[in-house]
């Protein structure tokens, strides 16, 4: 299974490759899809929908799990983060691809086993599960990492239970 996780952002949009073969966790690649502040919105969302578009063409992944928003203080912000998922989880349904939602809390308990793991734990399983030799970087490509791995456990979990 070859899955493309994906944390959204306007700015900064972090991707993270990763390929379950016989119970082995592969990185394969990572990093961000960015825009320019100094553009307008509808430009930034579609340079936005074109990275992920190349992405998927690229990889041709089994499944784009893109994390849910799920808090921002800031309610600017959480528009502008709104928007860039519905132009992700948009531009992946026109692909026919797989997709899957995880909020941060699912994601933490699937790296973690604790639901309010701060992000240094979470950038450390992703090491570790993954054999990189350091955190991978950015933050926001470590975060898509970290989805993609939430992804496959959540996989390969209902397999285990729907053989019950």
């Amino acid at each position: 299974m070859l899955t493309l996780g994906i944390d959204p952002g306007l700015a900064t949009t972090g991707y993270g490759v990763v390929k379950e073969e016989n119970n082995k966790l592969t990185l394969v690649d990572y990093g961000c899809v960015l825009t320019s502040k100094s553009e307008e919105t509808c430009s930034r969302l579609n340079t936005l929908a074109k990275g992920i578009e190349s992405l998927i063409k690229k990889y041709d992944p089994d499944a784009v799990a893109v994390e849910e928003l799920f808090f921002a203080s800031n309610a600017k912000t959480a528009i502008k983060v709104g928007e860039a998922r519905g132009v992700i989880l948009l531009t992946a349904s026109q692909t026919g691809v797989d997709i899957a939602e995880y909020t941060p809390l699912q994601v933490k308990q699937a790296l973690t086993g604790y639901g309010r793991a701060e992000k240094h734990q979470i950038q450390y399983m992703v090491q570790k599960i993954l054999g990189c030799k350091e955190i991978p970087k950015p933050d926001d490509a470590a975060d898509a990492l970290a989805i993609a791995i939430c992804h496959i456990n959540s996989q390969k979990l209902n397999k285990a239970v729907n053989k019950k």
